[in-house]
């Protein structure tokens, strides 16, 4: 028997969903965030937590993913460098799951102080 919320309870995504996520996350920082040369993924069951480098080697964890079943929308944790840890958060749409590409554009926002991603383009 499990307790409800543990690890045992959440999905795992499949090795397809964790490769289309590094290919999304790299495609989006190589688009909008030349400052990073790469970007990590470390899977641990249904989190995935991702890494950026810069060229000169720095490393800077940005945030952590929440697999809900769904390869396009994750929950959404922003690393806390004060604490050493992740927080559940919510992205600049007011939702606390989204896209990778939205984590990462919040992320990188608030990590390499460019905070024009996260302003939303005008919905029709």
């Amino acid at each position: 028997m499990t307790v409800s919320g543990t690890m045992n309870d959440m999905a795992v995504p499949p090795d397809s969903t964790k490769t289309s996520l590094r290919q999304r996350l790299l495609a989006r920082a190589r688009e909008r965030w030349p400052q990073l040369g790469d970007v990590t993924v470390r899977h641990r069951g249904a989190f995935a937590y991702v890494t950026g480098h810069r060229p000169d080697g720095t490393t800077m964890p940005l945030f952590r993913l929440r697999y809900n079943g769904s390869a396009t929308t994750w929950g959404f944790a922003i690393y806390r460098a004060s604490h050493d840890d992740y927080e559940n958060s919510y992205l600049p749409s007011g939702y606390p799951s989204g896209t990778p590409q939205e984590a990462l554009d919040c992320a990188c926002g608030l990590y390499l102080n460019d905070y024009t991603a996260w302003l939303q383009p005008p919905t029709n």
